[in-house]
C-alpha cells in the first residue's frame, strides 16, 4: 500500500517510487534506489526502452531494506540473506512480510495494540483463577496495577494467570519483584530512546514512532529470551 493507502500499481518509474518511499524516508535519494538495485536488493523490470518498471512488490521490498538499515543497524549482507529467505518462501514478487530477527520469539505485531477488556476486580480473580490476597500482594509488589476507575485490563489478566502458574511451583509474588523492577528498567531504556522522537514536529516521522517503540520492545523481549536461555546452560540438571 501506498503512503496514502491506495494499492501501489504496477509499471511505477523511479521517480514515483521516491515520491512514495519520501513520507517515510525523507532522506531517499534515486541514487540510493539505484545503489541498492545495484547490489541485488530490488530488480525492477525494465520497458523495451530500457527504462526501469516498478511493481508494488518492489517498492514493499524497498521499504523493508530501508526501515532493516534504519531501525535495527542491518548491514545489506545480511539483509540480503533475510529477502533470500522470504523469496524462497514466496518468491521475489511476492509479499515481504517483516519476520522475527530470531525465530520463535516475539516480533513487532506482537505488540500491537490489542482491544483491552475493562475488568473488575470480582471478574479479575473468578477468570485468573486466584484468590484476593494474592492479587492484594500483586498489587503490592507492583506486578499488576489498576486503572484510574479501578478497573483492570486484558494484560492483567494474563500477568494474574501466569503467576498463578508459576505459584505451582512454590514461587509466590514477593520473589517476583525482581522481574518487575527489570521490566520498569526496560521500559525506561526505551522512553529515553522514543521520547525526543514524539517531539518532532514532523507529523508523519511522530507517526512512525509508534512502530519504532514496537520494534525496540520486540528486540528487548528477545534479548532477555536469550540471555536466560543462555544462563540455564550453567545450570546442574543432574
Amino acid at each position: 500500500m501506498s503512503a496514502a493507502g491506495r494499492p501501489l500499481r504496477d509499471g511505477m518509474s523511479i521517480g514515483a517510487v521516491l515520491g512514495e518511499l519520501r513520507a517515510e524516508f525523507p532522506d531517499v535519494t534515486i541514487s540510493k534506489i539505484r545503489f541498492l538495485e545495484a547490489e541485488g536488493l530490488v530488480q525492477p523490470g525494465r520497458t523495451a526502452s530500457g527504462y526501469r518498471q516498478f511493481t508494488g512488490a518492489d517498492v514493499e521490498r524497498l521499504r523493508y531494506v530501508l526501515r532493516a538499515q534504519r531501525d535495527q543497524y542491518l548491514p545489506l549482507k545480511v539483509i540480503k540473506e533475510h529477502l533470500a529467505a522470504a523469496d524462497r518462501e514466496t518468491g521475489p514478487r511476492g509479499p515481504l512480510v517483516a519476520s522475527p530477527l530470531v525465530a520463535g520469539l516475539p516480533d513487532a505485531a506482537d505488540f500491537e495494540p490489542r482491544a483491552e477488556r475493562r475488568l473488575t476486580r470480582e471478574t479479575l480473580l473468578a477468570t485468573a483463577g486466584i484468590d484476593s490476597g494474592t492479587l492484594a500482594e500483586l498489587e503490592q509488589f507492583g506486578l499488576i496495577r489498576p486503572g484510574p476507575a479501578g478497573f483492570y485490563d486484558t494484560t492483567d489478566l494474563d500477568l494474574a494467570r501466569v503467576v498463578r502458574a508459576m505459584a505451582e511451583y512454590g514461587i509466590e509474588p514477593r520473589h517476583l519483584r525482581a522481574f518487575r523492577a527489570a521490566a520498569d528498567r526496560e521500559v525506561g531504556l526505551l522512553e529515553q530512546i522514543v521520547t525526543p522522537m514524539y517531539r518532532q514536529r514532523d507529523l508523519k516521522a511522530r507517526g512512525r514512532v509508534d512502530e519504532v517503540l514496537r520494534e525496540l520492545a520486540a528486540l528487548s523481549v528477545a534479548l532477555h529470551t536469550l540471555l536466560v536461555k543462555a544462563g540455564l546452560r550453567g545450570v546442574n540438571t543432574s
